[in-house]
């Protein structure tokens, strides 16, 4: 039983599984987008999501310095750390959690292995513009407004085809009055 067992053990050891995430979440942050098993890409997720939101807390010159550390520590890539720190965490700062995005790509040829491609949310180009970021706030939509906006461009509808069967009756007298002067 895994009563209290929080996380999956992907049948290693602590010190493997710790060298795993290291790796998985340097190549991640380094590409931002990779293919692996679905297991670890679900494991990935609650190891990076973590250090993704130490990025964003900037107080003070000291508390950067020390989610460098903390970060480092997780890492222990220079690259990486960099890497995250000036070009991820600009890209994800209005956006509240959720940097990681898998998608399912289906079954490996040879074990059967359920493959996905974990990517970070924000560098996706297919997707959209990323809304939420920092450069673009989210757009609060009220789901009322769609009605009165509806209703208003029928009234407009209806006052334009009212101006256009009233233009030929106005023409038709004009041309009546230039006919009597004649």
């Amino acid at each position: 039983m895994r009563h209290g067992k929080k996380g999956n053990k992907l049948s290693r050891t602590a010190s493997h599984r710790k060298a795993l995430f290291m790796n998985l979440g340097c190549q991640l942050i380094t590409h931002k987008r990779i293919t692996t098993t679905l297991a670890k890409a679900k494991a990935l997720r609650t190891y990076i999501e973590p250090l993704i939101t130490k990025t964003k807390n900037t107080e003070s010159k000291e508390a950067i310095m020390h989610n460098h550390r903390i970060v480092f520590s997780y890492l222990n890539d220079k690259a990486a750390v960099k890497e995250l720190f000036t070009v991820v965490a600009p890209k994800v700062a209005g956006r509240p959690g959720g940097y990681t995005r898998i998608i399912k790509l289906g079954a490996r040829t040879g074990d059967n292995a359920e493959i996905a491609m974990i990517e970070l949310v924000d560098f996706n180009e297919v997707y959209g513009k990323g809304i939420g970021t920092a450069a673009e706030p989210a757009k609060k939509t009220r789901r009322a407004g769609g009605a009165k906006k509806k209703a208003a461009a029928d009234t407009e509808t209806d006052s334009s085809t009212q101006l256009t069967t009233e233009a030929p009756a106005a023409e038709a007298t004009e041309d009546s009055a230039t006919e009597e002067k004649a």
